[in-house]
């Protein structure tokens, strides 16, 4: 696991040169570099790590990483997401989440209105994590994508609406195109990871 805070500044441990010979425990510490950990990414990592036997380039196997977890139950998919720190989270991140999230500082409004934007929208989409690939946009810019995704007008509120003002989405279909929606964007993550990471 990556224990020191990445900056600009700091090199980026390195991902392994992935061969047929790369044991199970080097692939998952890999895997989890570039997804972050979970139980779900640890219940597949074998049937993934099997394939190193014909795919060994990192792209395709972060492809193939999130073909598989949106085969699987909803439940391992929730899991997966979850592995993911929260928007605006700045205690217990990975050196690279921390790297994503902070590379611009962010006042405490924003940081508080993130905290809020994060329990309405476990409120409205229950079991779900908000995951969206930052691609060097700042947390305000992210903060303003949450409220468009939960209908809220633009604000640094960090009290209103209150969570008695959100519902939780009736539509399921909905539900797993939000679901599908954040493992997707954890594979545009990981590939994002992947360019810092080699």
């Amino acid at each position: 696991m990556l224990e020191a805070t990445l900056t600009m500044t700091t090199v980026a441990p390195k991902l392994p040169v992935l061969t047929w010979k790369t044991d199970l425990a080097t692939f998952y510490d890999a895997l989890s570099m570039l997804f972050e950990p979970s139980q779900a990414l640890q219940s597949i990592a074998p049937n993934i790590h099997s394939s190193l036997e014909y795919i060994t380039a990192y792209d395709l196997i972060i492809d193939l990483t999130v073909q598989t977890l949106l085969s699987r139950s909803i439940g391992e998919q929730s899991s997966f997401i979850s592995g993911h720190a929260r928007i605006g989270e700045v205690s217990n991140l990975s050196a690279l989440s921390a790297a994503e999230q902070a590379r611009v500082a962010t006042s405490s409004e924003v940081l508080a209105r993130l905290e809020l934007l994060n329990a309405l929208y476990e409120k409205r989409y229950p079991g779900l994590r908000y995951i969206t690939f930052v691609n060097g946009r700042t947390r305000a810019e992210i903060a303003r994508e949450m409220e468009d995704k939960l209908g809220l007008e633009h604000s640094l509120d960090a009290q209103h609406p209150g969570l008695d003002q959100i519902t939780p989405i009736g539509d399921e279909e909905a539900w797993k195109s939000e679901l599908r929606r954040a493992v997707e964007d954890l594979g545009r993550i990981a590939k994002s990871r992947l360019k810092v990471l080699t």
